[in-house]
């Protein structure tokens, strides 16, 4: 039996390979923590990420527990300061956690730097990315960056909502400078894995790999490496302004110091709203190929998926001025982005139905990545649709800044994003680990993360037609069932997650080893050229790509396709 030194760190990946008795793979062909924190094989930087990720998950989830129980607490006439849970400055910095740390740190690197990482080489039959030190290196300063924007719970707090809205900002005396820091620093990471995966994408595909032959998961991960590469800079640039205008006193958005306020604005969401589609984009992909492979159908309208993730891409830049529709901006301007909301609603609206129209007659299989991506589906068909409202002039100026905005963001970022996530590490959870986990508890999971989040927001749909605005610590008792709801379907849903990290953790300690390098019987070569674990350089030969990624038509006939199970 194999000694342990007990003084050493063990990492989970470590313990995993102990147990495996499929031979060399990425795993176990090297030992020991600092094996891991200095390598530079993809799929441990993958794995890396994603224990970071769920991490700072749970501590996001854990702000939006402590907001909910607080808006739980029925609200009392004349309030002295101790009568509720929490006082108004740690509200206000509560939200300020949940929205820092769940935007910046999980919902826009949780796709693209774990299974981006993890798959992107392994789809495109490439040994590795185009420049494995700059992978690494991407993820130590996404490390530092966390450093420092978590110091600002500790030391000072922040108060100023994820948005970092200027002249607030300038003026409150929490720790602002450090968060814009960690922001910034997180910036870097998120440009050099941009630009490492359209490089990659762009020279190292496998022979006879051409751009239509690509899985849609590949080209969803390229036009977010786009975004990320042209957008990130932007908001770089903003954090620096607000820093200087925080320490030196420069009039810059100021409008005391003779600056402009809307000029923070504009800058911020010429950023934030294409940081949107960072963090939806990668989970469109993911539908995809969840879907294709669960319903054993090809994608319907390959080509026209794939150009919409572009075109969503490039719309996606000229869209920014919805978010100020109130803030006194031209009329002309005003239209111009209302048009250009409704107009990108195109190429998204071109997946969905691609998605429906692939069901259609499938041989579906109702696995636990199948439940997810239903669970997406019906999310986000309601975070889409609730968009038109915002989109439409008339309607945003009375619901802006209400609980609507809020329920809008979560039904698209987690409904969407996360919950693809999810889905995502389920369906290649065995190519990760060698492991399998238990279904029945995996589609239990589903269907509890899908009631506990729709009675959590769908009520602040509600709550934001009839006026309830968002990030007040205090409100009428008109709101008070509406928020009881809502605190109830958090805990639900706080109990469905749970579920997900229990099954995993479960896999991992007592999961049987998968024996199938192919379990889902898929046709992408992730899994068709690969070991049950992938070895440390993925291929035993290099890979030939002889056919699309979803050639399922030899394996569900057209006479069978109308049947399901």
């Amino acid at each position: 039996m194999e000694k342990r030194d007990m003084g050493k760190p063990v990492l989970f990946a470590e313990m995993l390979a102990s147990h495996h008795d499929t031979g060399s793979n990425y795993l176990n062909a090297k030992k020991g923590f600092l094996s891991w924190l200095f390598t530079v094989d993809h799929k441990r930087i993958g794995v890396m990420y994603f224990v970071a990720i769920s991490v700072f998950f749970l501590v996001g989830g854990f702000f939006a527990i402590l907001l909910r129980a607080e808006l739980m607490q029925e609200r009392i006439v004349n309030a002295t300061a101790n009568s509720y849970m929490i006082s108004a400055d740690h509200y206000n910095e509560a939200f300020t956690f949940h929205g820092s740390i769940m935007v910046f740190l999980v919902i826009i690197p949780s796709i693209p730097a774990t299974l981006g990482n993890f798959l992107l080489p392994l789809m495109i039959g490439a040994k590795d990315v185009a420049f494995p030190k700059l992978n690494l290196m991407s993820f130590h300063i996404y490390i530092v960056g966390a450093i420092f924007l978590v110091y600002t719970i500790a030391f000072g707090g922040l108060d100023t909502g994820w948005t970092f809205y200027t002249p607030y900002s300038t003026e409150t005396s929490t720790s602002v400078v450090a968060a814009v820091f960690g922001a910034f620093i997180l910036g870097f990471s998120s440009i050099l894995t941009g630009l490492n995966f359209i490089v990659t994408v762009h020279k190292m595909r496998a022979p006879g790999m051409t751009w239509v032959k690509m899985p849609l998961f590949v080209w969803a991960i390229y036009a977010t490496s786009v975004i990320q590469v042209l957008a990130t800079p932007v908001l770089a640039v903003t954090l620096v302004l607000v820093a200087m205008e925080r320490l030196l006193g420069i009039g810059i958005f100021d409008s005391s110091l003779g600056g402009d306020p809307i000029l923070f604005q504009n800058f911020f969401w010429f950023y934030s709203h294409p940081a949107v589609y960072i963090m939806i984009l990668p989970g469109f992909g993911v539908i995809s190929e969840l879907i294709t492979t669960h319903s054993r159908k090809s994608i319907f309208g390959y080509k026209a998926v794939a150009i919409s993730s572009i075109g969503i891409a490039v719309i996606g830049f000229f869209v920014w001025g919805h978010h100020m529709f109130t803030s006194g901006q031209s009329a002309f301007a005003t239209v111009f982005f209302s048009f250009l909301t409704y107009a990108v609603a195109v190429p998204t609206a071109i997946k969905v139905f691609s998605w429906v129209a692939t069901l259609y007659k499938g041989s579906i299989s109702f696995t636990t990545p199948m439940c997810y991506a239903l669970v997406f589906l019906f999310l986000f068909l309601i975070g889409g649709l609730t968009g038109i409202f915002l989109g439409a002039i008339s309607t945003d100026v009375h619901l802006h800044n209400t609980y609507f905005v809020v329920a809008h963001f979560h039904y698209v970022m987690m409904g969407g994003t996360l919950i693809a996530w999810i889905g995502a590490i389920f369906h290649w959870w065995p190519k990760i680990t060698g492991k399998k986990y238990s279904e029945v508890w995996g589609r239990i999971s589903a269907v509890v993360v899908f009631l506990g989040f729709n009675l959590t927001f769908f009520p602040q749909f509600v709550m934001g037609t009839r006026g309830m605005p968002r990030r007040y610590y205090d409100y009428l008792p008109e709101y008070y069932n509406f928020h009881l709801l809502s605190t109830i379907g958090s805990f639900v849903l706080s109990i469905g997650l749970f579920m997900v990290l229990f099954i995993w953790l479960h896999s991992i300690f007592f999961g049987k080893n998968e024996t199938s390098s192919n379990p889902w019987k898929a046709k992408s070569i992730d899994w068709t050229d690969t070991a049950v674990v992938p070895i440390e350089h993925n291929f035993e030969k290099q890979p030939i790509s002889t056919h699309g990624p979803y050639d399922f038509d030899e394996i569900v006939k057209p006479a069978h396709s109308s049947g399901g199970h």
